[in-house]
């Protein structure tokens, strides 16, 4: 089915940030003086949003959270924002869909600063029409606000959203947006699964093909 427009995450769904986000959150847990003997247990902090994520899985109140993104943050911006690969086939997809004259956005719930320069760092800033994110202060936007106000700057109806977690998938129905769900990243088909899709593709090519069909 052919649309006018799509969205994409970006972690999980664009690139492998597996190192990079683990190795940036194990660093600031050991900052708030938590060893983790496991770092493939850090998996669960990839997609949604650190504030959330520190308080939910490690019990930190506000104040906590905040010291512990801040942690993240400082060896983020310049080693672990690095730590990171497209995904094969992603760069020949994009270009793909932009000479079928597809409108391509990004919705991600990483600091709007950060989605910029990694898609510089990869070369593929110039395939995007809109680049949603949150700010480094103040307002947080959840998932379903980032696709919205992406889906709005593109001034179209006709989107759909590609995504590897359950928030992607939760953000396009509330946004009454089709939601195809890539197994690939760090949901897996068991997450995706239980929530409203019209497709889930297992690698790169089975996206193009259904996004072109």
């Amino acid at each position: 089915m052919r649309y006018e427009a799509i969205l994409f995450d970006l972690d999980g769904t664009l690139t492998d940030s597996y190192e990079g986000i683990t190795r940036c959150v194990e660093y600031a847990l050991s900052q708030c003086g938590i060893l983790v003997e496991d770092r493939s247990r850090l998996r669960c902090f990839i997609g949604p949003n650190l504030m959330d994520s520190f308080q939910q899985f490690y019990g930190m109140d506000e104040e906590q959270a905040t010291f512990a993104v801040e942690q993240y943050r400082d060896r983020y911006r310049d080693t672990g924002i690095y730590e990171n690969a497209l995904y094969p086939g992603i760069r020949e997809c994009l270009e793909h869909l932009k000479e079928e004259g597809m409108l391509l956005a990004i919705a991600s719930s990483k600091p709007a600063v950060f989605v910029k320069r990694i898609l510089n760092y990869f070369q593929v800033a110039d395939l995007f029409d809109v680049v949603v994110g949150t700010e480094l202060e103040g307002r947080i936007l959840n998932k379903p606000q980032l696709i919205a106000r992406a889906r709005d700057l593109l001034g179209c109806s006709d989107c759909v959203m590609v995504g590897d977690r359950s928030m992607d998938a939760v953000g396009a129905q509330q946004n009454q947006m089709d939601f195809i769900g890539v197994t690939y990243g760090f949901g897996g088909y068991e997450e995706l699964s239980e929530y409203p899709h019209v497709y889930l593709a297992d690698d790169v090519e089975e996206l193009e093909e259904y996004l072109l069909s």
